[in-house]
């Protein structure tokens, strides 16, 4: 029993149901109903991993995301993403992160990844970091594939949040366990591609406006297109990195 996640879940559930934001879930059974399991989600918006956190209410289950250690700095948000039992990402020394899901995993939780590491601004598939891989083959156990679709619209990287009731439809596919395999290159390769194909799937069925901010290129919006986005994203690392060194002279 875990009161506090409990009672989150219960206000979240609260705040989708004010917003009339509308939750389409598939695949919810390929959640496991016990053991260990790396939960690989696309990131296209800052409010993606209260979604993807509904799948697993079908087997009751909670999951411990990876997020970065900002969050668990600031003072609202840090003790309730402690309280949660999320583990803090410092990506100037990730190996305590990585200790921390891995203990996660071998006690039997599901611990959620964002492969692509930073929101898409493209709202495609970003090149994936090879740790959920890693983790997986190390813990043995499998790579669950988690897409959502229409987050973006709520709150997204360089746009205003829209957390009223704005009735946005949201779609959340749940893919089929990924067995690990060696090489990390290779098992990462697959799980990019298994979620691309599951991205394109729940967009088929999603209806997408005209030159919106929120749809990518391909589809007729107006955001920028995968490469674009990538030397946005090299630029903005580089200008905090600058700002970095300046600050510690």
């Amino acid at each position: 029993m875990e009161p506090v996640y409990r009672t989150i879940i219960g206000l979240a559930r609260t705040v989708f149901f004010l917003e009339g934001l509308k939750f389409t879930v598939t695949g919810d059974g390929h959640i496991p109903a016990r053991g260990g399991a790396v939960l690989a989600v696309n990131h296209t918006g800052y409010m993606d991993f209260t979604y993807a956190g509904l799948p697993a209410r079908t087997p009751k289950r909670y999951i411990r995301f990876m997020a970065k250690k900002e969050v668990f700095d600031d003072k609202i948000s840090g003790p309730i993403m402690r309280a949660l039992k999320h583990i803090p990402v410092d990506r100037s020394a990730g190996a305590d992160s990585y200790r921390a899901a891995l203990d996660n995993l071998r006690r039997g939780e599901l611990v959620g990844v964002y492969p692509e590491a930073t929101i898409s601004r493209s709202f495609e598939i970003k090149e994936f970091k090879s740790g959920a891989a890693r983790m997986a083959l190390e813990a043995q156990v499998p790579i669950i594939p988690i897409v959502i679709w229409g987050a973006q619209r709520v709150w997204t990287k360089g746009f205003p949040k829209r957390l009223g009731r704005t009735s946005t439809p949201i779609s959340i596919a749940v893919g089929a366990p990924i067995q690990p395999f060696e090489p990390a290159a290779e098992l990462t390769a697959q799980l990019r591609s298994t979620m691309q194909d599951m991205l394109l799937a729940l967009q088929k069925d999603y209806v997408h406006e005209s030159g919106a901010y929120w749809v990518p290129v391909r589809l007729g919006g107006s955001a920028p297109t995968l490469e674009e986005a990538d030397a946005m994203d090299a630029a903005e690392a580089e200008a905090k990195s600058t700002r970095k060194n300046a600050a510690g002279r």
